[in-house]
């Protein structure tokens, strides 16, 4: 029998950039998980090539540390609303959470949407008051801001009572007080060990392990991540699994692996409150239950929100189709959507009837936006549509979603922001000032954002935030102003040329550099005016033999505009693609023929 083990699990909570991370790399450092003369990066946990680019945390990941006898499992989840699949799952499987909340910015949407999620299954959170070294840092009207925001989520008399640490998570440290002056996260683990009971000893009962997540191992094959609710599970044991439609299937596990700081080690048995990885089930699915072969007790299955927006995947056929990606028919296409929907349970695929594509739906562009760049850095080549709402009918009544937005913006720009935001569809809630700045708290539909974010920062001169989360879904707002420039459309393929550009830059703003091979129909700029215009982008200086002062000086062109991945498709309108490959990022017609586009619009 598996002799039991104090266990708490708990999970690290917060919005994008308030510091979970950084609070979990203190954990580690301060557990003895790392050697003295062991050099660490920071975000040790943000393993993923495209977490460290971005800096923030896109896939929920487990470690566990040892403190005063008890094994801590701990999870860093997303902050991200785009993400929140990862977080739900993960919140069931924990016995508490820390709320990291910036003890100068307050709680913000992404704050609202994950601590509801703890809330609902019963947790009671403990408020982690980061980055006290701030010297804009009101922690007690922040703390007065969270307890209101517990209440506006209805938490319970025992939820409202929640501890309330004071810290500096990147040189961790963490106080009691707010005027505290330890040196050590030690308040911290005091905290967690009062406030949390201990995983009770359930080995003996029948085993319940539910999967929250998946992993995939070359060797190993497909992994099951889940904490075991009751008895225990052995390396080899013959199992029954209790599937997402009702049947129940006999498998066996060949390899059991538990936590031990940042590693997954090979381990014998576990017992009730752990949190292992089970190999040896190749379609173990999230949400299914490990059970005793003959003694089957399936959990109820971990429901997830539903995607809010999708786009079309379809097969890359530009001219320039095959010249970077590996990767580049519908088959390959659908295999890799077919793999990723397996282990990213926010996601959605359905074929498109008819074409070489697929509807993919997710929680927000930067969901879908993720899966793309991961797809062309593995050597696919994919041509992505405007992303659309998913819409729902509720009786007669046709519903959208609609997303808090909160702008922290400089008074003299508000003016801008309030009326653009209004042309969308928002609804104010509230408008505070803090010296120079406006923060505005708004209600705004999720298409009256599509496209939004560059506007945004050209009105702002760069200098505003907008943060947004799905807050719900609510009546259909009507039609929605969009971009209403027209493109500088290349009529033939060839290479662009200095002089070309320096003449179109006068029709608008250019998205290429001279010496970049273009295609007809693809977009090259954006027109100054409201209609496409076709433009030869290769167009050369006719040479003469005759020279004239002056007149045949290099051209110096504006740098062009360069699109991020998030940003092209923000941009893009119905009748416009992006083409998405290893190497670059190109924006085209949907029909690349002028003479058929033209046919087509009539």
């Amino acid at each position: 029998m598996t002799k039991h083990t104090n266990i708490i699990n708990l999970a690290v909570i917060a919005h994008v950039n308030a510091g979970k991370s950084t609070l979990v790399d203190a954990f580690l450092n301060q557990s003895g998980v790392f050697r003295e003369n062991e050099e660490v990066e920071e975000f040790i946990m943000d393993s993923n090539e495209l977490e460290k680019e971005r800096g923030i945390t896109i896939y929920a990941k487990n470690c566990s540390i040892q403190h005063d006898g008890y094994k801590i499992n701990i999870v860093d989840t997303p902050g991200h609303a785009d993400f929140s699949s990862e977080v739900e799952r993960i919140i069931k499987a924990v016995d508490t959470t820390i709320l990291v909340v910036d003890s100068s910015e307050g709680p913000m949407p992404q704050t609202r949407f994950v601590l509801k999620k703890s809330l609902e299954q019963g947790i009671k959170p403990i408020l982690f008051i980061n980055k006290m070294d701030k010297n804009s840092e009101r922690a007690e009207e922040v703390v007065d801001m969270v307890l209101d925001l517990f209440i506006d989520l209805q938490a319970d008399d025992k939820q409202l009572e929640f501890p309330i640490i004071y810290g500096i998570a990147k040189d961790g440290i963490a106080n009691k007080q707010i005027d505290g002056n330890s040196e050590d996260l030690e308040p911290l683990f005091d905290t967690i060990i009062d406030h949390v009971e201990p995983y009770p000893d359930l080995n003996k009962e029948p085993l319940q392990l539910q999967v929250h997540d998946l992993a995939y191992d070359d060797y190993l094959g497909r992994i099951g991540i889940g904490r075991i609710y009751s008895g225990n599970i052995n390396k080899k044991q013959n199992v029954a699994v209790s599937k997402r439609d009702g049947s129940v299937k006999k498998e066996k596990v060949t390899e059991l692996l538990g936590y031990k700081g940042l590693s997954q080690i090979s381990t014998e048995k576990a017992g009730s409150g752990d949190i292992v990885a089970v190999a040896g089930i190749p379609h173990i699915s999230i949400g299914e239950t490990i059970c005793d072969v003959g003694n089957v007790k399936p959990m109820d299955t971990i429901s997830i929100d539903e995607p809010t927006l999708s786009m079309n995947f379809s097969v890359n056929d530009s001219p320039f189709s095959g010249q970077s990606g590996k990767y580049l028919t519908s088959r390959n296409l659908k295999a890799r959507l077919e793999k990723e929907q397996e282990v990213n349970v926010g996601l959605n695929v359905e074929k498109l009837e008819g074409s070489k594509g697929f509807k993919v739906s997710g929680r927000g562009e930067l969901h879908l936006s993720i899966l793309l760049e991961h797809m062309r850095r593995e050597g696919y080549e994919v041509s992505v549509s405007k992303p659309e709402v998913l819409y729902k009918e509720e009786g007669n009544k046709l519903l959208e979603p609609v997303e808090r937005v909160i702008v922290e913006v400089p008074e003299k720009y508000s003016g801008s922001v309030i009326s653009k935001l209004n042309q969308r569809k928002g609804l104010m809630q509230s408008m505070d000032k803090d010296s120079d700045y406006i923060r505005l708290d708004y209600l705004v539909p999720t298409r009256g954002l599509i496209g939004y974010k560059s506007e945004f920062i050209t009105d702002t001169s760069g200098e505003g935030t907008l943060i947004r989360s799905f807050d719900r879904y609510e009546e259909y707002k009507g039609k929605i102003p969009q971009r209403t420039n027209g493109d500088l459309i290349s009529q033939k393929e060839g290479v662009a040329r200095a002089y070309a550009l320096d003449n179109l830059s006068e029709r608008g703003q250019i998205f290429i550099k001279p010496g970049t091979k273009v295609y007809e129909g693809m977009i090259i700029g954006m027109n100054n005016k409201d209609n496409d215009l076709t433009v030869n982008p290769c167009k050369n200086k006719k040479l003469t033999n005759m020279r004239a002062s002056g007149s045949d000086d290099s051209v110096n062109l504006a740098p062009p505009k360069e699109f991020t991945l998030e940003e092209a498709l923000e941009y893009i309108k119905d009748d416009e693609l992006v083409e998405v490959t290893p190497d670059a990022i190109r924006l085209r017609k949907k029909i690349l023929d002028e003479k058929i586009r033209k046919k087509s619009e009539k």
